[in-house]
């Protein structure tokens, strides 16, 4: 049985153990480890992750199970289209993929959403990441592609969206 909670900066150091154990097993097959170290530091820094909570630009959830945290996500509005939801962040600790967790989040995420009135649930992935696969299976569809600049780096990703009921 999982239950996902509310993030507050209490939790920044276990979404930082998350990410960091989740990442590189992610992205280590289709990005370089000095793009990997970078937007670790850059996205899950302990300033920056708390600089977002506490700003509340996004809000983050995290999953536990009996033996403790395995996974989160983050979301928030579009500043510009408030009728769109973006899923920032998901991220379930790679022994656990397949168990339902990341479905759970997303579920999770998307209830929130609509008691935030939005109309559709957004999110990027690296158009190489194999978990496309997963978003397609739970009803999102690819809309485009997008390169995004992060530092030195470019994410090369897809848009994907979601109608929300």
């Amino acid at each position: 049985m999982a239950t996902i909670l509310h993030a507050t900066p209490k939790d920044i150091a276990i979404i930082r153990t998350l990410a960091e154990e989740s990442w590189w097993p992610t992205y280590s097959p289709i990005l370089p480890v000095d793009q990997i170290r970078y937007m670790l530091d850059a996205i899950y820094g302990e300033k920056e992750l708390e600089k977002t909570i506490k700003t509340g630009s996004q809000t983050f959830i995290v999953l536990h199970d009996k033996d403790g945290p395995q996974g989160f996500a983050s979301y928030g509005l579009r500043p510009e289209d408030r009728k769109i939801c973006k899923l920032h962040k998901l991220y379930v600790l790679p022994e656990n993929h397949g168990k339902g967790f990341g479905k759970a989040l997303i579920e999770e995420v998307k209830i929130r959403a609509i008691n935030l009135n939005a109309k559709t649930l957004e999110l990027n992935v690296n158009r190489q990441n194999p978990a496309i696969k997963f978003y397609e299976k739970i009803g999102f569809v690819k809309v485009r592609e997008e390169d995004v600049p992060i530092g030195p780096y470019w994410m090369n990703d897809y848009v994907m969206r979601m109608k929300l009921e």
